[in-house]
């Protein structure tokens, strides 16, 4: 078995335990068919694992903070769904250039006040970064959460996330790659 086989079976595991959202039961998982609508709305392919999580384990509701968001639709849950957030967000960066959305930059965990959880489906191991908007600027509303996706996962799994109580590691670094990602122009 792969290291990702295991990644998964323990992510199935603790998934069926929780329900951050006060589901009831974990939703089902979603079918090839809304991915590839998914990834058609998008514009690019998700992370494997990432479509690994969705296509195997459950349409949201697990995971860190209020759980991975629902792919494509929303219920049972108020939370928003991952495609339709990050439409939103590129829309409303581009009519608001101060604050832009990065292309490839996907919501994928909501942690309240407007904060998010977003892999970077452009990078080899999907990125995990932190949307924090309560900044001044834009630039400092992004940070580095993990490296790789499969390290995100390990946190919650391990009980060891910046959002733990006993959390005493690291907090996430600011993303360098911002300015460039985003088309931002340091003036002159």
């Amino acid at each position: 078995m792969t290291e990702i086989e295991q990644l998964l079976d323990r992510v199935a595991d603790q998934a069926r335990n929780t329900r951050p959202w006060g589901w009831p039961s974990l939703p089902e998982p979603v079918e090839k068919a809304a991915l590839t609508r998914a990834e058609e709305a998008l514009g690019f392919s998700l992370p494997p694992l990432l479509a690994e999580l969705y296509l195997r384990i459950g349409d949201g509701g697990f995971g860190p903070g209020y759980g991975l968001l629902p792919l494509l639709d929303s219920p049972p849950s108020s939370e928003p769904a991952a495609v339709p957030q990050y439409l939103a967000n590129r829309e409303s960066g581009r009519k608001d250039p101060e604050w832009p959305w990065p292309e490839g930059i996907l919501p994928i965990s909501h942690w309240g006040c407007g904060m998010y959880a977003c892999v970077d489906c452009r990078t080899p191991h999907a990125t995990v970064l932190l949307y924090e908007p309560n900044a001044d600027e834009a630039d400092r509303a992004w940070y580095v959460d993990a490296p790789a996706l499969t390290e995100w996962l390990q946190v919650w799994l391990d009980g060891t996330g910046w959002y733990e109580e006993s959390h005493d590691g690291p907090d996430p670094t600011p993303w360098p790659d911002f300015r460039i990602r985003a088309g931002v122009t340091r003036a002159a």
